[in-house]
């Protein structure tokens, strides 16, 4: 009992990158506890960095992995295709699974195949997780601001900088009713009524 009250106190904030060596963490009992500072490059491309808190928690038959990340991408704007910084905000809470018995070197049988795991170097990486939840917190479309007016479909004209001369566009499924409106407010022609005269017998 004892352990376990020392190992939920140890709690020692340490830089971590995606991928960390919990050899150590495995061999200790259930509920030790490791807390770290998470930089990393968001991609290959430097679209931003995530950066957050990283806690790792010992349990009965995994690493428990929660943490709070957020990020500013750069992105591109979905109207005007101009660079647009999207902050984003996002919590991973995943079991990662030992392949390797930490104490006696065996292979492990993963409980849920398909899910996160810790290699037979008992290396947790925590890149895939990352990208697969800031993936899921990316807006569809991104935007340079709220208020972006797009490019002009036509020409192509950037509209945040002012109107272009193209002709307004129509919605072809509105050619009926305005062809419509056309006829009936197309001004009426005069015809000259000519008034016959009976003649008196």
């Amino acid at each position: 009992m004892e352990d376990m009250e020392t190992a939920h106190e140890e709690c020692v904030i340490e830089p971590i990158h995606a991928s960390v060596n919990v050899s150590q963490l495995l061999t200790e009992p259930v509920g030790s506890t490791r807390r770290y500072e998470f930089d990393e490059l968001a991609d290959p491309e430097d679209r931003g960095r995530v950066q957050g808190k990283v806690d790792l928690i010992r349990s009965n038959r995994s690493v428990l992995v929660h943490a709070a990340l957020s990020a500013a991408l750069k992105l591109e704007c979905a109207r005007c295709l101009k660079p647009a910084k999207c902050p984003i905000t996002f919590e991973i809470n995943e079991e990662f699974f030992p392949t390797i018995d930490a104490t006696s070197g065996l292979p492990v049988k993963v409980p849920e195949p398909g899910g996160f795991t810790i290699d037979h170097n008992h290396i947790l990486d925590l890149g895939e997780a990352v990208r697969q939840y800031a993936l899921l917190s990316v807006p569809m479309k991104p935007l340079c601001r709220p208020d972006c007016a797009g490019l002009c479909p036509a020409c192509g004209k950037d509209l945040n900088k002012g109107r272009c001369n193209c002709p307004p566009e129509t919605d072809p499924r509105w050619a009926a009713l305005q062809a419509l409106k056309k006829k009936l407010t197309r001004p009426k022609r005069r015809t000259a009524v000519k008034k016959k005269t009976s003649e008196r017998k």
